[in-house]
């Protein structure tokens, strides 16, 4: 099992496709489940693995794409009596399972590296492969004179970007690019670049230079309001002269662009919160997702959700029964 979800993860990291690790590091009887189990789920909400009963599964589904949201661990526990197991740091559930037990589940999002595209050969194009690298980039290094030894850090060197069709697909994460050409292929590098759709582009020149590659542009066709999003110079004013100063200073923008984004949704997280629907099961009073509810049935003109087949099936025997108990939408 644990093979086959590691050839799975390796597969959905090689596409750069976010998902959680979860692992069981606590249970108390009768738990079905074993520390150490572990389960994977992607982004979709699709689950490989085990963690115990399927009773579990819909809160770890939920609380996991929670994680890859806010891109931060969690440790969750389903308890009969979730006030026994509440403390700090630990998102409690009710164990709704007719076994019973208490299992405590971490939690880990694993999201695609962001990735830094330099454009240029120069000594800061270099310096800024070479720091992004140490920061956890995924870096690219684009160039008709590149050589994968003037960028031994480098995850790839791409001479012709027209050969990489990859680079122009939809980021799983975000992507940045800054032109270090420093009057090589300038113009040809900034719009390569804007076919990317980065989320921050940079030129490395001085602002005479800019402007000149500007009206070179416009004439060229591209849009003012791509070059207007250009950031130049790039990097924040920290009075840097050399390449890694430079360099330094890049990342640093970068860097408080990745937060200033991540504020803003946080702020809107809220509102998308309320706005997803939940209903109750009747039978065990779990909270399910109705968008991913896989197990519905129709009574008295309403859609009732359960968290797994067996609840349905209960509910089934004895609709009137459970409907007369609740699982109005929350």
């Amino acid at each position: 099992m644990r093979a086959e979800l590691l050839r799975i993860a390796a597969d959905l990291a090689q596409r750069e496709e976010p998902f959680v690790l979860a692992v069981v590091v606590r249970r108390q009887p009768a738990s079905s489940s074993q520390t150490g189990d572990m389960a994977l789920i992607t982004a979709a909400g699709v689950f490989h693995g085990w963690l115990g009963g399927s009773c579990t599964q819909p809160t770890v589904v939920r609380e996991a794409r929670r994680a890859l949201a806010e891109g931060q661990p969690r440790l969750v526990a389903l308890a009969p009596d979730p006030e026994e197991v509440r403390r700090p740091g630990v998102t409690v559930f009710p164990m709704t399972c007719n076994s019973g037990g208490t299992v405590e589940i971490y939690l880990e999002p694993v999201l695609p590296a962001p990735r830094l595209v330099v454009f240029g050969v120069s000594p800061t194009a270099r310096a800024l492969a070479k720091l992004g690298k140490a920061m956890g980039y995924s870096v690219v290094a684009v160039d008709p004179a590149a050589d994968p030894e003037l960028f031994p850090g480098a995850d790839q060197v791409v001479a012709d970007l027209s050969r990489s069709p990859r680079l122009y697909a939809p980021s799983k994460g975000p992507r940045f690019a800054v032109v270090a050409t420093l009057g090589e292929r300038d113009e040809e590098a900034i719009r390569d670049a804007l076919a990317l759709a980065p989320d921050y582009l940079g030129v490395v020149a001085s602002r005479r230079r800019f402007a000149q590659m500007r009206e070179i542009l416009l004439e060229r066709g591209v849009p003012a309001s791509a070059l207007d999003a250009i950031r130049n110079p790039a990097g924040v004013n920290i009075g840097a002269t050399t390449p890694e100063e430079i360099a330094l200073s890049i990342l640093a923008e970068i860097v408080e662009r990745q937060r200033a984004a991540a504020a803003g949704a946080d702020e809107e997280k809220p509102a998308a919160e309320a706005a997803e629907a939940t209903a109750i099961d009747p039978i065990c009073g779990m909270t399910v997702e109705i968008a991913s509810a896989r197990h519905t049935a129709e009574h008295g003109g309403r859609t009732w959700y359960f968290c797994c087949g067996g609840c349905r099936q209960r509910f089934l025997v004895e609709p009137e029964k459970y409907a007369a108990m609740g699982g109005a939408a929350a």
